[in-house]
């Protein structure tokens, strides 16, 4: 089974969880940790930054499958060629501190600008619905997606509140919106939803609960200063999302 079959076994199954880097995370030292807790960790897949230097380093290192982010189309392209598993067009939410924006109609040109530099080359194709945008506008964009051959849509919250509750609280609190946007999309369209910002293993059950087929984990994970601590909320997070294949089995 090739590397991208495996992570869409895990979507069908409803255990995929994707370690991400960060789309501006050039620390190509950071990365090489974020990478190894992640295949030690058990984790379905990792996402990394476009930088064509850092893709072939991290693909040399890793035979787990690799996502690749960016608002870049030819960079995306670029990604593949290199020997990227997957892209990814978003990770929008560190882009929003940056004072950058996205309507449905910027990111459906970009998805199609990226199709058409791919030409015939096949390859798994995520796309984040920007989550500044109403739920009605998102349902809407999701179902353009799917007309369009996407295979996965990445939720994201845009939380922007400087009020944040202390514990439990406030990690409810940062991942509340993008779990009612799975919520809404899992009930409006039929491609599978990874739920990402904020998500850690607190949150994870409920962003599983919500309809998730997968869960996007970054600041979480590459935050942390050890490689051990890394590699202990990977397995931690892979843990809940096994659980929550076996709730599935179960209830078919």
């Amino acid at each position: 089974m090739s590397r991208i079959e495996t992570f869409r076994q895990h979507l069908t199954e409803k255990r995929a969880v994707k370690v991400i880097a960060g789309i501006d995370n050039f620390d190509i030292e950071n990365i090489k940790k974020v990478v190894t807790s992640a295949e030690q960790g058990g984790a379905s897949a990792v996402d990394i930054c476009a930088k064509p230097e850092i893709v072939s380093e991290i693909r040399e290192m890793t035979d787990m499958p690799i996502f690749v982010s960016s608002i870049v189309p030819s960079e995306l392209v670029k990604a593949v060629e290199l020997g990227a598993d997957a892209i990814e067009l978003g990770n929008f939410d560190v882009l929003y501190k940056k004072g950058m924006s996205f309507s449905a109609e910027s990111v459906l040109s970009l998805v199609s600008e990226t199709l058409s530099l791919l030409g015939d080359t096949k390859v798994f194709f995520s796309v984040t619905i920007p989550g500044t945008l109403s739920i009605n506008e998102q349902i809407e964009l999701g179902r353009k997606l799917e007309t369009m051959g996407i295979d996965l849509i990445q939720t994201e919250g845009h939380y922007s509140s400087s009020s944040v509750s202390e514990g439990v609280k406030g990690l409810m609190e940062r991942a509340e919106l993008t779990i009612s946007n799975t919520i809404e999309l899992s009930r409006n369209i039929d491609l599978p939803i990874m739920t990402a910002t904020a998500i850690n293993p607190t949150t994870a059950p409920f962003a599983f609960a919500a309809g998730a087929s997968a869960i996007g984990c970054g600041s979480c994970i590459n935050k942390m200063d050890s490689t051990l601590s890394m590699m202990a909320t990977v397995k931690s997070l892979v843990e809940i999302a096994s659980r929550n294949a076996l709730k599935v089995v179960e209830l078919v």
